[in-house]
């Protein structure tokens, strides 16, 4: 799970730019985003830069 929505929200950021920084398809975003896919390691990675936010802050803790 991820917070991917959240933050994009938190920062009234659409996920058709973060799509267009990240170079994929706006539905490889959303899948993302509705937590149907996880994004791999390096966009993980490649997303938190673009927000301009630590990766931990984009993971959800398993409990």
């Amino acid at each position: 799970m991820n917070r991917i929505k959240e933050v994009l929200e938190e920062k009234g950021i659409k996920q058709t730019w973060l799509a267009e920084k990240l170079g994929k398809s706006y539905n490889m975003v959303n899948s993302y985003v509705q937590n149907r896919r996880q994004p791999s390691l390096e966009d993980l990675y490649k997303i938190a830069e673009i927000l301009n936010i630590s990766p931990k802050e984009l993971l959800v803790e398993n409990e």
